[in-house]
């Protein structure tokens, strides 16, 4: 999201207006996961929009809608994928790698379908691919040939840490809920292509966050080293400091790497307006 209210006076200016905070957002992180396009498709005039809020290096990681992935199974959807394709054309060169995430039941007897359907995929654009059947979690029979079939069509893997979450508390509605609604799941820091895909969900509290997103600091530092281009989308239950734990965590990644730098702590555009003044 870059549409979270909460963040409006915070890291955003206090004047951030409804409908613009995605240029916000822009100037102080570089990717988005984009998960209203699991719902439904914005207008051809937003998505135009969008192109001109941003920078050449921003980055949109957008989700397959899910008539494609839970409705249809990846079956039958030649006219929706192209759809979604289509709509997303003024923005192809601001593209992350695009998520196909599948439901829990899409299994190992679903890879003949996963396969026809990468295999048709336009190759200019980057994509990745979320499972949640937990066979493809444990090795052998499964997890082998997801991640041999993901190579064959440089598909990236989405990887899925919830651990930090299930092991913090369940007390504010939004932890309940994130209890509910998010899978835990074995973690696999799997590359299968260039730009593997890390979405970690952390504790509300954020001092709890950083002991378990050090290893993960350290597998992106070296992912970097051997010149992939990982993603990492940072998720707390109310998402209130995720943007703040994001530059922190970047950071983390930049004192493990020699090619990776730090952004520094973020400060929000209004209190660096009054400290500059302050020094006139």
């Amino acid at each position: 999201m870059w549409a979270h209210r909460s963040w409006v006076g915070d890291v955003f200016a206090a004047t951030t207006a409804a409908g613009s905070e995605l240029g916000a957002y822009a100037e102080i992180l570089n990717t988005v996961e984009g998960n209203t396009t699991f719902y439904a498709l914005p207008q051809p005039a937003t998505v135009a929009k969008w192109a001109g809020l941003v920078g050449p290096d921003f980055r949109f990681c957008l989700k397959v809608p899910r008539t494609i992935t839970h409705d249809r199974r990846l079956r039958h959807a030649a006219v929706e994928l192209a759809e979604f394709i289509e709509r997303f054309a003024p923005i192809h060169h601001l593209m992350g790698p695009t998520m196909i995430q599948l439901p829990a039941s899409f299994g190992a007897h679903d890879l003949d379908v996963l396969d026809g359907f990468l295999a048709a995929l336009p190759t200019d654009l980057q994509w990745a691919v979320e499972v949640r059947d937990r066979a493809f979690f444990v090795g052998g029979s499964a997890e082998r040939p997801l991640d041999d079939l993901l190579r064959s069509h440089r598909a990236n893997r989405v990887i899925l840490d919830s651990r930090a979450l299930f092991a913090g508390p369940n007390n504010t509605p939004a932890e309940r809920d994130a209890w509910e609604r998010k899978p835990r799941l074995p973690v696999r820091p799997t590359a299968t292509a260039s730009s593997p895909v890390v979405r970690f969900i952390g504790q509300t509290d954020t001092e709890a966050n950083p002991e378990f997103w050090q290893p993960w600091a350290t597998k992106m530092a070296s992912w970097c080293s051997d010149g992939l281009t990982p993603y990492f989308f940072m998720h707390t239950p109310d998402n209130h400091h995720s943007p703040r734990l994001a530059r922190r965590f970047h950071d983390a990644v930049a004192t493990e790497s020699d090619v990776v730098e730090a952004l520094g702590p973020l400060v929000a555009p209004d209190r660096l307006f009054t400290d500059q003044a302050e020094l006139q």
